[in-house]
């Protein structure tokens, strides 16, 4: 069975993408930590990051390395925080987080609660900053 991340790739469930390319696809997290933060994953299915082949994995690294670069011009911040925890989804993905203070990366604190409009705004400037 598909994974929701798959889906979301496969265009059967609706997400704030922010830029992909034929093996990779970021989007807009939709109980944000903060406003920019984005999940980078492979477009291959595979449930734990560290099971991703070398060259997959590199290759997610080097593309949300240009999604942090993007979401760093747009958002304001002083560092994109990395995230790696893989339980809530089987689907291997990166969380990117804009911090101010490292506490802007602890998952126990309350999701910020977006409009659908403002979810589309960030989307579209990221995007657009997206190399």
């Amino acid at each position: 069975m598909a994974t929701i991340f798959s889906r979301i790739v496969k265009g059967e469930i609706p997400s704030y993408r922010i830029a992909e390319d034929e093996r990779y696809f970021a989007f807009l997290d939709i109980n944000p930590l903060a406003e920019g933060h984005a999940l980078v994953i492979p477009k291959k299915e595979i449930d734990y990051l560290f099971d991703v082949d070398d060259e997959t994995l590199a290759g997610l690294i080097l593309f949300s390395k240009r999604v942090a670069k993007a979401i760093e011009k747009t958002i304001p911040c002083k560092r994109i925080g990395v995230a790696v925890l893989g339980l809530e989804v089987p689907h291997a993905h990166i969380h990117l987080v804009p911090l101010i203070n490292e506490s802007d990366i602890n998952f126990f604190k309350p999701k910020l609660k977006l409009t659908t409009e403002r979810f589309k705004e960030i989307a579209e400037k990221i995007s657009n900053e997206f190399i």
